[in-house]
């Protein structure tokens, strides 16, 4: 009896729990005074901790997740342009400098929405990267800060 499982639903498995963990969202620990603080209080105490969050993990929440750099590889048009001119020495040697230039423009173009294309998923590929290890910083601050103000007499949710 096979039991193998084919591989594409093994890639699909991958694929929904990749999708799931980078799905969650961190969310700020809410705060509340358990030992009677008052709000002047609470709000030096919460800066505090902020900063301590900060200092500790070596990680600025407001900065956001990086950006993944735009990539510029040319496209459709550098790929016509690019292909146009080689094909119009080919056409030229062959008799037909025109035809060459035009079957050039069309092959150049393609090559360019390809490169085009790759780059747009590896930008993509990067970004969702960029994401998931902010939220997994992001985790590890909002703990600390919870830990903070735990450690300050209040209850922390």
């Amino acid at each position: 009896m096979n039991t193998a499982k084919p591989s594409f639903l093994i890639g699909l498995g991958f694929a929904i729990v990749a999708s799931s963990a980078l799905a969650q969202t961190v969310t700020k620990p809410v705060v509340y005074p358990a030992q009677q603080q008052t709000q002047e209080q609470q709000s030096k105490d919460d800066v505090e901790c902020w900063m301590f969050a900060q200092q500790q993990t070596g990680f600025n929440p407001a900065q956001g997740p990086q950006q993944a750099q735009a990539q510029q590889s040319g496209g459709m048009v550098g790929g016509a342009a690019k292909g146009a001119a080689l094909g119009a020495v080919g056409g030229a040697i062959g008799g037909n400098a025109g035809k060459g230039a035009a079957i050039g423009a069309g092959v150049g173009a393609t090559g360019g929405l390809l490169r085009k294309n790759k780059a747009q998923q590896q930008q993509q590929a990067q970004q969702t990267a960029n994401n998931q290890a902010y939220n997994e910083q992001l985790g590890v601050y909002y703990r600390t800060y919870g830990a903070c103000m735990q450690g300050r007499g209040y209850a922390v949710n």
